[in-house]
Formats: structure tokens, sequence, C-alpha cells
């Protein structure tokens, strides 16, 4: 049989980075509010688009509550569906 060539593995840049804490867990936040628009714009990029769980750092189920909330401040006019 012949031999499988190894992978090369990337840098360890990556591993010493500190996870991202959530910042509504840190707070204790119970509830996300779409009508907190200050808030909501730090969660979306400069085209409007939500940012993803990884850049926010955001925990799944409070990521999910951001994602619903912009979602209705946009259906209410309260942030752009997207920005040119």
């Amino acid at each position: 049989m012949a031999k499988k060539p190894q992978r090369r593995r990337r840098p360890d840049s990556n591993r010493n980075k500190k996870k991202k804490v959530c910042q509504f867990c840190k707070d204790k936040v119970d509830y996300i509010d779409y009508k907190d628009v200050a808030v909501l714009r730090r969660y979306m990029s400069d085209r409007a688009k939500i940012r993803s769980l990884r850049v926010t750092g955001n925990c799944a189920q409070h990521q999910r509550e951001v994602a619903v909330a912009i979602k209705n401040a946009r259906e209410m006019a309260l942030l752009p569906y997207l920005n040119r």
C-alpha cells in the first residue's frame, strides 16, 4: 500500500488567542430589545449585514436573539436592510 502524504499544519498563531466573551452573558442581559438601535448596530457590518458569531464573540443563544432583534428593527424601519 502507498503511504498517504502528511498534511502540513498551520502555524500556531491562532492558538494563543483568547476566546471572545459574550457581552450579553457578561452583563446578564435577559432580553435584547429591537428598539435599542445603538447596541444592534455594533452587530452589523458597514454593509448592514449581520455579523457572524465568530466575529462578534456572542454565545449561540444570544447571537440568535441579536439576529431576530435586527430583523425586527429592519421591519420597523429602525435599521437599514442595506447600506450603499
